[in-house]
């Protein structure tokens, strides 16, 4: 099969990484704004499958070109705001689409991808992505489904937790912060609670999480858990869901003290030059500080929980994943399972695993066992615990 990949930041290296493995995967394209870096980063995966074209995503036309070629799959990871481009130039193109984002961009095109013949298929990363794939084996796995809560976490583990917010950067800090301000949702005793952006952190909504082998975490919601709860038809029977990011606790006291102070805001600050927002100052200062060492890891931790009657009982399930940054490669955990979940999901729809066509879910689509078994191939393994 013949994979385009677009973008090649932190992400976009562990999945040219995971291609390069793959026999099933012939040739590569990978295009970038920085075609010289990425064309150095290639040739050190020594093979021979990969060619690098330049792209500037903010150019539609350019964008249109590069997924117009000879290409079975386009992976894209590209930053978020050229989604639509994305998806468009494929739908067009009749080429079938992987993403590690949420599938808000790509609903209008659902009809034109599936009278096209064109899958797509967004939320395939981590959180959003392997996150989604446990939930709905999970809730399969019950007759009746009353609690479903999931964690989602990159963070430092506890000897790289060195600095006062004990957290590195293992992705882009901009999608850190844009996570940290947003509106969500909960099901609390069935009952939907919204969560404001300047909220999240609130004591009231925060909990202790005990993981065993790395201890107590915080739990802060992160997401819209209505709208799964929707979309996996547990609306009408569910008492409890959430979405909860995990960090090291006294994370949450201290920003929510940064977000009561304005911190996340982007308006522009008045008397400062060039139209300076908090977070852009926030951004600036911090991400320098919050690199990792090359002798430190990251752990990406995923986890669902799920509470229901199976055969009239009362079972509660644990599905979990632990990775650990791969030294060798240079390659953290949250790389990892982002990147080589796309890259996997990419590989599913290549080799007609995944066929149907329209805007495709994670929670039907990614069939289960095969799914978990090839990251297992990649020394990322999913735990099971039932009571």
């Amino acid at each position: 099969m013949r994979i385009l990949v677009l973008g090649c930041g932190l992400q976009g290296r562990a999945a040219l990484h995971d291609l390069a493995r793959s026999d099933e995967v012939k040739a590569v394209v990978v295009a970038d704004s920085r075609p010289d870096a990425v064309a150095r980063y290639v040739e050190s995966l020594g093979s021979s499958k990969f060619s690098v074209v330049p792209l500037d995503a903010s150019d539609a036309a350019q964008v249109r070109c590069v997924v117009g070629g000879e290409h079975d799959v386009v992976i894209d990871l590209l930053p978020r705001q050229f989604i639509g481009f994305v998806g468009e130039a494929a739908v067009d193109a009749g080429v079938h689409l992987v993403n590690t984002y949420y599938d808000y961009d790509l609903r209008p095109l659902s009809d034109a991808a599936r009278s096209r013949g064109v899958t797509l298929l967004p939320e395939c990363g981590m959180d959003p992505g392997i996150d989604l794939v446990l939930a709905a084996e999970a809730a399969r796995r019950l007759d009746e489904v009353h609690a479903l809560i999931s964690y989602g976490a990159g963070f430092p583990e506890p000897s790289a937790a060195n600095n006062p917010l004990k957290y590195k950067i293992s992705w882009t800090f901009e999608g850190v912060l844009n996570s940290y301000y947003r509106s969500g949702c909960l099901i609390q005793n069935g009952q939907v609670v919204e969560v404001s952006a300047d909220e999240m952190f609130a004591e009231h909504l925060v909990h202790i999480l005990d993981v065993p082998g790395l201890g107590q975490l915080e739990a802060f919601p992160n997401g819209d858990a209505a709208y799964y709860a929707e979309k996996l038809g547990l609306r009408d029977q569910i008492r409890d869901m959430g979405r909860y990011t995990l960090r090291w606790p006294g994370h949450c006291r201290l920003w929510k003290a940064l977000v009561d102070l304005g911190f996340l805001s982007d308006d522009p600050v008045p008397g400062l030059p060039a139209e300076v927002t908090p977070r852009r100052f926030l951004a600036a200062l911090l991400e320098p500080q919050l690199q990792y060492a090359p002798h430190e890891r990251d752990v990406a931790l995923l986890r669902v929980e799920a509470r229901g009657l199976r055969d009239s009982r009362e079972r509660r399930l644990v599905l979990q994943v632990i990775d650990y940054r791969d030294l060798e490669t240079g390659l953290f955990a949250m790389n990892r399972t982002v990147g080589y979940t796309a890259s996997i999901v990419a590989q599913m729809i290549g080799r007609g695993e995944i066929t149907e066509h329209g805007l495709l879910s994670p929670l039907y689509h990614v069939p289960y066992e095969s799914f978990t078994a090839e990251l297992a191939r990649r020394g990322i393994t999913v735990t099971e615990e039932e009571q």
